[in-house]
């Protein structure tokens, strides 16, 4: 399967990625090289991902024929973006954002799946490990040649991780002995090594480690039965007295302080997916109602059909005036839980509405995987829950505002 190559991507000059009726001004945050970074990949995901998309939905599968694709269109940190020239060096929070915008608006488990590697864990080594362990790691999760996963939430435990993490770890000289069981792990059947969380026995701090995927002890078994994120292969992992190297513990996880470090700014993640959610049933609806006819006349023209579209088109505009605002506040180096918490709370609450309208305006067609509806209908709620409940988030932005927190004790 060939990707798009530049001859075939259209240029900022001849047209845009984000114009008029395209929910926001995009175009003035981008450079011209990540608009052409941003356009081979939304030329791949429009020709090679979304024939597929419906079918492996309904099956439960993911396209493992898109993986090795998407890992080559180089989108972590591109050379178009970091190699030598004007206005080059590291890829920016926005075109990251973007990025993440447009595999959602195309499929909620493509979205989550790449940001699994290019956000998870890539956080937890940016965040988790020391300089000379970066040096070693860092270049191989950014070619992917090093897949990892992050493996925090437990069978009994989500919302309250930070006071029931039950995964231990205990020290045996130069290595690590672990137990416990992790939940919801997204990717880690194809992952080459697990960033497991544990509580150490000795102080009872959390420490992070990697972990061997086919490590001895390692079990990992594939989640049936879910009616959201379908595509993306979710684990139970049990792990029965598996060691792990001293060298393989991230050395700067010492407490749960420092994974709500990495909490923090991966909410700004789930907010872009949130957004590109909305954006993709808002696309699928217009197209819907812009072909359909009902009583003699195009459906998008009855009044009640575009003052949803109107609604619709509202909450993606606002939700991407949070993001791209967040983004550029942590660009800054200003990372606040409520800030992050915030934008996640909000654009998933406008992430629900957006697409129960995108169904309502479809009708009847709107519960089939043919309109392209349904799939971001379903998978909404997942991403509602995941990377803190509505409620969760309400709650850290709630105690930034009156000094109290009203978390249960």
């Amino acid at each position: 399967m060939s990707t798009a190559t530049a001859e075939q991507t259209p240029t900022a000059e001849t047209t845009r990625l984000y114009g008029v009726c395209d929910y926001y001004d995009a175009e003035s945050l981008l450079t011209e090289a990540e608009r052409r970074v941003l356009g081979r990949l939304r030329s791949f995901l429009d020709r090679e991902a979304q024939p597929l998309l419906a079918e492996y939905w309904e099956r439960g599968e993911f396209p493992q024929q898109l993986a090795q694709p998407l890992i080559d269109l180089d989108l972590i940190e591109p050379a178009d973006l970091t190699g030598a020239g004007p206005d080059r060096g590291a890829a920016s929070g926005i075109y990251q954002g973007f990025r993440i915008f447009e595999l959602a608006r195309t499929d909620a488990s493509l979205a989550t799946w790449y940001t699994a590697q290019a956000g998870l864990f890539r956080t937890a080594i940016r965040v988790g490990a020391t300089a000379e362990q970066q040096a070693e790691w860092m270049p191989k999760v950014i070619d992917f040649s090093l897949k990892g996963v992050f493996s925090l939430t437990e069978p009994d435990s989500g919302s309250d991780i930070a006071g029931g993490l039950s995964t231990s770890a205990r020290r045996e000289g130069d290595s690590w002995v672990l137990d416990g069981a992790k939940r919801w792990i997204g990717g880690a059947a194809t992952a080459d090594v697990l960033a497991v969380f544990a509580r150490d026995v000795a102080d009872g701090q959390v420490k992070a480690f990697l972990v061997d995927r086919q490590a001895e002890g390692v079990t990992l078994e594939k989640i049936h039965g879910k009616t959201a994120l379908r595509m993306m292969q979710n684990a139970h992992i049990t792990l029965d007295r598996v060691r792990v190297p001293e060298s393989w513990r991230l050395h700067n996880v010492n407490s749960f302080k420092d994974v709500a470090a990495m909490l923090g700014a991966m909410r700004s993640d789930v907010a872009w997916i949130a957004t590109g959610i909305q954006a993709g049933a808002f696309e699928a609806a217009l197209r819907y109602v812009t072909e359909r006819r009902q009583f003699g006349r195009p459906l998008g023209s009855f009044q009640l059909v575009q003052e949803k579209l109107a609604r619709m088109l509202g909450n993606v505009t606002a939700s991407l005036s949070l993001v791209v605002r967040l983004t550029e506040q942590q660009a800054k180096g200003i990372y606040r839980d409520q800030d992050s918490a915030l934008a996640k709370m909000q654009t998933s609450l406008l992430m629900r509405e957006t697409v129960a309208l995108a169904r309502e305006v479809v009708g009847g067609n709107g519960i089939t995987l043919e309109a392209g509806v349904a799939r971001f209908h379903a998978d909404a709620e997942a991403v509602y829950s995941y990377e803190g409940t509505h409620e969760i988030n309400a709650l850290i932005v709630g105690r930034a505002l009156t000094g109290e927190s009203a978390f249960a004790r």
